[in-house]
């Protein structure tokens, strides 16, 4: 990394994203020292402007951020770093200092679960033992539960309606993660043909 720390006073932003769910945590500030102590720790330590010295989130609460990845932006002044949160992240108890943020996707967060599952199976696992069948058994199990909720959408019951389209949406996604994909190439798709409409 070759980053600018000149423009504010030895002090770059950072960005805090959590990594399953994609939702920013906190915003904070790192001088080359914290960064340095982020990146041998694997946990993120800012420079507190108002201490006046290195500050390991975390440190008193026991809510550490675990990092994942590191990114610098296109002007290398600013960090994005995505974490493992220990527990909430405000000193409020709440998720992310951003309270009013909706946490961005709960499907980003089972299609991790679901990668998971497949690359260390257990004989506890319905995913595991689905995927062991192959792809002609997953392809089935969506066909089943996409003719089940076909037929729930003709009856006026809301809570088996959509029990099955959560069934048909979780043996799609496990189907995709099989086939090497994920909802992001299906949204890029998508994104592609509504420029087009």
């Amino acid at each position: 990394m070759n980053l600018d720390f000149s423009k504010n006073n030895g002090l770059i932003p950072v960005i805090i994203q959590d990594n399953q769910t994609q939702q920013v945590l906190m915003l904070g500030y790192m001088n080359e020292e914290a960064l340095q102590k982020t990146q041998e720790e694997n946990t993120v330590t800012f420079f507190s402007r108002s201490k006046n010295r290195l500050w390991t989130k975390g440190e008193t609460s026991g809510n550490f951020l675990n990092v994942v990845s590191i990114k610098e932006d296109c002007d290398n002044d600013a960090l994005l770093i995505q974490v493992i949160p220990n527990g909430p992240t405000c000193h409020n108890g709440t998720t992310s200092c951003f309270a009013n943020e909706p946490q961005i996707s709960f499907l980003n967060e089972l299609e991790n679960v679901i990668e998971e599952r497949i690359s260390n199976p257990s004989s506890e696992s319905y995913v595991a033992s689905l995927f062991k069948k192959g792809i002609n058994k997953m392809a089935q199990k969506v066909g089943e539960e996409a003719v089940e909720l076909v037929i729930e959408a003709k009856d006026d019951n809301q809570d088996l309606f959509l029990n099955e389209a959560a069934d048909l949406l979780f043996h799609y996604l496990v189907l995709l993660k099989a086939k090497g994909f994920g909802l992001e190439n299906v949204e890029t798709i998508l994104k592609d043909r509504m420029k087009n409409r």
